[in-house]
């Protein structure tokens, strides 16, 4: 059974979340975490980290994970950055991903009250954010060597009570 923790960088967990985030996605680029905190300053510790977790005989192994960076450069609207999304290649197809983009969204618009979330999806990735309702922006680009898409998704519209919606008299 996948566990989700939302854990920090002195976590013993969070070696294993950079292990494989490098294995995944930076190694088939030719980098490695030193060169991604290179090309993006203090970002690693700016971000909140989520991990996937499974037991395993020699403990709990971290099988995905993912990073969230808070950009409140316009505090009226502040918004998250998902990045870093990965997860264990022979668990790919299982909904890992899916249970961690939830973990992610239930923090950044209920617990953080962001007003939406984006990210810049390699294309590979497009058809798993558009099955989680997040919505293409923009032309194609490319980053790190990679075509990507701009992808986001607004925080959920708050729920009116149904005595505020509802002009019913119950009799009493």
């Amino acid at each position: 059974m996948v566990r989700l923790k939302h854990i920090s960088m002195d976590d013993p967990l969070y070696a294993q979340a950079v292990a494989l985030r490098t294995a995944v996605l930076l190694e088939p680029l030719g980098l490695t975490i030193e060169d991604y905190c290179n090309i993006a300053p203090g970002r690693e510790e700016q971000c909140e980290h989520f991990v996937a977790l499974v037991d395993h005989p020699d403990g709990e192994k971290v099988v995905g994970a993912a990073t969230l960076f808070i950009d409140r450069t316009n505090p009226e609207l502040p918004r998250g950055k998902v990045q870093q999304v990965c997860v264990d290649k022979q668990l790919q197809g299982e909904g890992i991903g899916h249970k961690l983009m939830i973990a992610i969204e239930a923090r950044s618009f209920g617990e953080l009250g962001l007003s939406s979330l984006y990210c810049h999806a390699q294309l590979a990735a497009v058809p798993f954010y558009d099955k989680l309702g997040w919505s293409t922006q923009g032309e194609e680009f490319e980053e790190a060597g990679i075509a990507h898409r701009r992808m986001s998704i607004s925080a959920p519209k708050p729920i009116e009570s149904p005595s505020a919606s509802c002009g019913h008299n119950l009799p009493g």
